[in-house]
């Protein structure tokens, strides 16, 4: 679909200086999308809502359709009585990187005891009969996915493994008897874990309207691939390349790359497409992934596809493989799978992270789409042949980035940047002073592309110590988070500014901005 002329800004959840140790969907959130609005923005782009997995990366989650409890608001829920106040004082504040470690110990217990709470006391508690009355609507709309993903997240903690494939074989192979009775032993924790996805979907929903009343649009990330170690898999493992013992036969990754000579080896189970393919009794197919994106589009406004190529085709490296060296392309349903998803749900808001090896097949399938693709400035400067990336080639439709949270800063890039990309920097941009990240900032939003995001760190000019995630690195990842204070309203007059002087001031969705009278 076609996107107004727009920006925004590039910010996680959990990169908010919320209370508790990480973001979260409480008073932070609120104040981030007031700065957006004072900034005139209208995208906040966020990295996947999902509960985390190993590395505690929100592209290795434990539910393809669940919400991350961690970024449930423990301030909320004091409000909604669910919890007093003195309870969570003294937890971590609102500064400093996130220790996941510290959240899982000191936050989560606490969510758990509200989430008790809110079941003990709302059929006698008449301020928290409506919510009742919200969370046993919310528990059949959303049935089809919530009764599996609270029974896999108890389990998972009680045998202290996201290695589902490594639980007792009765529940391994989801034995009907097994599960009920692992369902009426565990009641009241898998309780619990419903009660909390129901607590993360008030709060977001909440936040939305919060946006949507200014003007702003979520655009959300869908990771193409699924965590081995997650419900999705558990409960669907018919949908992938999985042996007799549930082991994956071939796994997900990408050759060798900018970011690694020997490729990344993501480990995710890969899609029977030809089982997804096949028709149901009411002839509907792909209704795993007409399912997905059909909760995608509730969550967000705009939806980006991570890692679209894989749809065309993928790197489908053999299980027992240490590196991705030794992978091969496997072709995709491409046009087959979105034509199905836009019979089921009608036209979709979807961008396309066309970025890395994009073959004329790849592209191709993109414009049959009408998908815009991504540039990101950082890339362009390198050699004549990286040009695609620089403003002078970019087509409407685009999405146009100074980088992403994959990259480094620009500031941390421009600080190890060769001789030949300072040169190419300073020839497009003019001279610089050492702070290049402005200047590139205006040139993605002076460009001819759709939407322009700019991501959190390089508007406060912050250098590689802010870095959200560098690709192929296990650990060390995903905890930056903005400092306190930082959203200041000088920042945001000169965020206005720029969108209004590149006419960047609309709706992504909407309308263009109505002109100044003379």
């Amino acid at each position: 679909m076609e996107f107004q002329r727009s920006s925004g800004v590039l910010l996680h959840v959990s990169s908010l200086p919320s209370y508790g140790g990480i973001g979260d969907l409480g008073p932070a959130a609120h104040e981030f999308v007031a700065f957006l609005a004072r900034a005139k923005q209208h995208v906040w782009q966020v990295l996947p809502l999902c509960p985390t997995g190993f590395g505690n990366s929100p592209y290795a989650g434990s539910s393809a359709f669940a919400g991350n409890p961690s970024l449930i608001s423990l301030e909320i829920l004091t409000n909604w009585g669910w919890i007093n106040g003195a309870r969570i004082a003294g937890l971590s504040g609102r500064s400093g990187a996130v220790d996941f470690d510290e959240v899982e110990a000191r936050k989560l217990p606490l969510l758990q005891e509200a989430a008790g709470n809110f079941l003990d006391r709302a059929l006698d508690d008449d301020a928290l009969a409506e919510q009742w009355a919200d969370f046993e609507q919310f528990c059949r709309d959303q049935a089809a996915w919530l009764d599996d993903y609270a029974l896999y997240a108890v389990l998972r903690r009680e045998f202290k493994t996201g290695a589902w494939s490594t639980w007792p074989k009765p529940l391994r192979r989801r034995d009907p008897q097994a599960l009920a009775q692992a369902e009426s032993k565990r009641g009241r924790a898998v309780a619990i874990e419903r009660v909390l996805q129901f607590a993360f979907a008030q709060q977001w929903e909440q936040l939305r309207d919060a946006a949507e009343e200014n003007g702003i649009r979520i655009l959300g990330d869908v990771a193409i691939f699924v965590n081995m170690d997650s419900a999705d898999v558990w409960v669907h493992p018919g949908i992938f390349e999985l042996d007799d013992d549930l082991n994956p036969i071939r796994i997900a990754g990408v050759p060798p790359d900018y970011f690694s000579s020997t490729g990344q080896r993501w480990g995710n189970p890969l899609y029977r497409w030809d089982v997804l393919a096949a028709p149901d009794p009411n002839g509907l197919r792909f209704n795993w992934w007409i399912d997905r994106i059909r909760r995608a589009v509730e969550l967000y406004d705009i939806v980006r596809l991570d890692h679209f190529r894989g749809f065309e085709a993928y790197w489908a490296i053999p299980a027992e493989e240490e590196t991705a060296v030794k992978g091969e392309w496997i072709k995709a349903p491409g046009l087959e799978l979105f034509r199905a998803l836009e019979a089921a749900l009608g036209p979709l808001p979807l961008v396309a992270e066309d970025l890395g090896l994009i073959t004329p097949e790849v592209e191709a399938l993109r414009k049959e789409l009408a998908m815009p693709g991504m540039k990101v400035l950082q890339f362009g400067f390198s050699d004549k042949g990286a040009h695609t990336h620089l403003p002078q080639q970019f087509t409407t439709s685009t999405v146009a980035y100074t980088g992403t949270h994959d990259n480094d800063t620009t500031q941390g890039w421009w600080n190890s940047a060769s001789k030949v990309e300072r040169a190419a920097v300073e020839a497009l941009v003019g001279p610089l002073a050492n702070r290049p990240v402005w200047l590139l900032i205006r040139a993605a939003e002076a460009s001819v592309a759709e939407m322009a995001i700019v991501p959190a760190q390089d508007l406060l000019e912050l250098g590689s110590a802010a870095r959200m995630n560098t690709p192929a690195v296990p650990s060390g990842n995903w905890s930056w988070r903005a400092p306190e204070k930082c959203w200041t309203d000088e920042l945001a007059a000169r965020l206005a500014a720029l969108a209004e002087v590149t006419d960047r001031d609309n709706d992504p969705l909407g309308e263009p901005a109505a002109e100044s009278p003379a």
